[in-house]
């Protein structure tokens, strides 16, 4: 299938994406610091440069876009267009998501993935209940936690 706009106008669109302060990513944070908790934000000194860290807990927390992260929820569709680019791009980000939750894993640290689907969408399970998991994850002796939307 065709694109609809032009190539410049597609990737003039693609760029304006930003990697940092989503609108998940920042739902997380308001519930954590609501909740008490300080943290530091995109630590680059850590690997996969996490988007919130706690370093009283020594805990580090991922918010991946469904689409970008490849998750197999329903937000994620790969494109019908470019494919192979698509398919590509979105393994390479899958493996580097892996390496890093690996090398914090070595280091000591707690990691949490909470997924775009868990706060958006027909699976949601809201920024409240986000929060709650978190702040009990946080507490508890789990060294991985993964949060996603709701099971249909």
């Amino acid at each position: 299938m065709a694109d609809i706009v032009p190539k410049e106008v597609r990737s003039r669109m693609m760029a304006g994406i930003g990697g940092r302060n989503t609108r998940p990513e920042l739902q997380v944070r308001k519930g954590l610091h609501a909740a008490g908790f300080r943290y530091r934000l995109h630590d680059r000194g850590l690997p996969g440069r996490p988007d919130i860290v706690l370093p009283k807990y020594r805990a580090a927390i991922f918010v991946h876009g469904c689409f970008w992260h490849g998750h197999g929820c329903h937000l994620f569709r790969l494109p019908s267009s470019n494919t192979p680019f698509w398919r590509h791009k979105i393994n390479t980000n899958i493996e580097r998501d892996k390496r890093a939750v690996v090398s914090l894993g070595e280091a000591g640290w707690k990691v949490a993935t909470v997924w775009e689907c868990a706060l958006k969408g027909r699976t949601r399970i809201g920024a409240g209940e986000v929060t709650a998991q978190l702040a009990a994850w946080l507490k508890s002796g789990e060294n991985l936690i993964e949060i996603a939307g709701a099971v249909t």
